[in-house]
């Protein structure tokens, strides 16, 4: 696992006052726990971003006066609005002995899946493990090379010695699935032909509903007697 050396200064107060004045010189409180007793210092910020915008994990060499510590980033605190760093909390450590931490994970090849169309997702980032620090990796590779569609990696598939795996045996980390594909053009096609459908019908119930012209009509002179006929009346 790789180490990154830190220093700073113990603070001589401590409470949200003494914080905030911290916070407008650019300097970012933080407390050691784990050991013997709580050790609150300060860090430059601009030399606290070394450790702050990358997923890697680190042993800290951290230097607090005339002190040394190895420590572990446990916690940050960040503003609601401008996402400034407020607060961080570090976990002193022995080297000797077993620690728990979360190492990143990255993939490693082409899936096979993913070439016949699928799409892979990353169900999770970091895998937690307890080991002395000698024998913890910088990062996990996983190799996607044989995930088909439908296949997916899980914790027990790794294959790591002198780890302990913290997460579930079962719990995915990579998987492959069927790339859902909307065809809006055919829904809209076919939409069009219904459309067309129904107004043919609806021409056709036009014309079929209403009666030929004459149709009901009697016929002129039907009833008429004809001109020179017999007519019992001029009797």
């Amino acid at each position: 696992m790789k180490t990154v050396s830190l220093s700073g200064s113990p603070r001589e107060n401590v409470g949200k006052k003494d914080a905030k004045g911290l916070r407008q010189q650019g300097l970012v409180p933080c407390v050691i726990y784990g050991g013997e007793s709580q050790i609150h210092f300060q860090i430059d910020e601009r030399e606290f971003s070394k450790i702050l915008f990358t997923p890697e994990t680190f042993i800290i060499n951290l230097t607090v006066g005339d002190k040394e510590y190895s420590a572990l980033l446990q916690d940050v605190q960040y503003h609601p609005v401008s996402d400034k760093v407020l607060h961080a909390d570090f976990l002193e450590i022995d080297i000797t002995k077993p620690i728990s931490v979360g190492i990143p994970i990255t993939t490693v090849g082409a899936s096979i899946g993913v070439l016949k169309g699928g799409t892979m997702k990353q169900v999770m980032r970091k895998l937690a493990v307890k080991a002395v620090i000698e024998n913890i990796p910088e990062l996990v590779e996983v190799d996607i090379s044989k995930l088909d569609i439908g296949d997916s990696f899980m914790v027990k598939d790794l294959k790591i010695g002198k780890l302990e795996f913290l997460d579930r045996p079962h719990d995915v980390l990579i998987a492959v699935k069927v790339t859902r594909i909307v065809v809006e053009e055919e829904e809209e096609e076919e939409e069009e032909g219904e459309g067309e459908e129904g107004a043919e019908g609806d021409e056709g119930a036009e014309g079929g509903g209403k009666p030929a012209e004459g149709g009901g009509k009697p016929a002129e002179g039907g009833d008429k007697p004809k001109e020179g006929g017999y007519n019992p009346a001029e009797k």
